[in-house]
């Protein structure tokens, strides 16, 4: 998790992945080769902007970003990216930032979470919200590394988070039951 950034929020069909993708970029999708795949290409105000509110930008992440999910959202890179931007800026200005920014190198619960994106976009949002936690390999600590929020609607600059949630259909899988938020990168 990032004290910033709680979450980067990628659009994309369920399930899509890779859509029109060659064979040679889907290979050199892995951390050691994203500088090999094809550059994203972006007005430097949404490169500006994505660069601030996700770090990995320094390691040609969005290419990555770019080749699994937004390949198969059906709009331009800006646009993909924009979109993302704008859904994440809704989750930077609602509650949702403040419960990670001050649990930094504390335990939260999947319940604790989904409860804050309740309170931030109304009843019933939280139940479209997934944790997903990974191990630190340098001490075997169980941190949060992803929300997955399940949307359902048209996403443009005026669309508004709390109802693309509510359309959605509920999870019953809460995801991992508690994590420690971590500041940027393994600590």
């Amino acid at each position: 998790m990032r004290p910033t950034s709680p979450c980067m929020v990628w659009p994309q069909p369920n399930g899509n992945f890779y859509c029109q993708v060659a064979a040679s970029d889907k290979a050199n999708d892995d951390p050691a080769h994203w500088r090999d795949l094809p550059p994203v290409t972006l007005d430097p105000n949404t490169r500006a902007e994505l660069d601030q509110v996700m770090p990995g930008t320094a390691s040609a992440l969005e290419r990555h970003e770019w080749i699994k999910h937004g390949t198969c959202y059906g709009k331009s890179q800006q646009e993909y990216f924009a979109d993302a931007l704008n859904l994440m800026r809704a989750v930077n200005a609602s509650p949702v930032r403040d419960l990670f920014t001050r649990s930094i190198g504390k335990q939260l619960t999947s319940d604790q979470i989904r409860s804050t994106f309740d309170s931030a976009f109304g009843k019933g949002a939280g139940d479209r919200v997934r944790v997903s936690c990974v191990i630190d390999p340098s001490n075997g600590r169980r941190l949060i590394g992803e929300l997955t929020l399940g949307l359902t609607g048209p996403i443009a600059s005026n669309a508004s988070l709390g109802t693309l949630l509510l359309a959605s259909a509920p999870t019953t899988k809460a995801g991992c039951p508690k994590g420690t938020v971590d500041a940027v990168g393994f600590q």
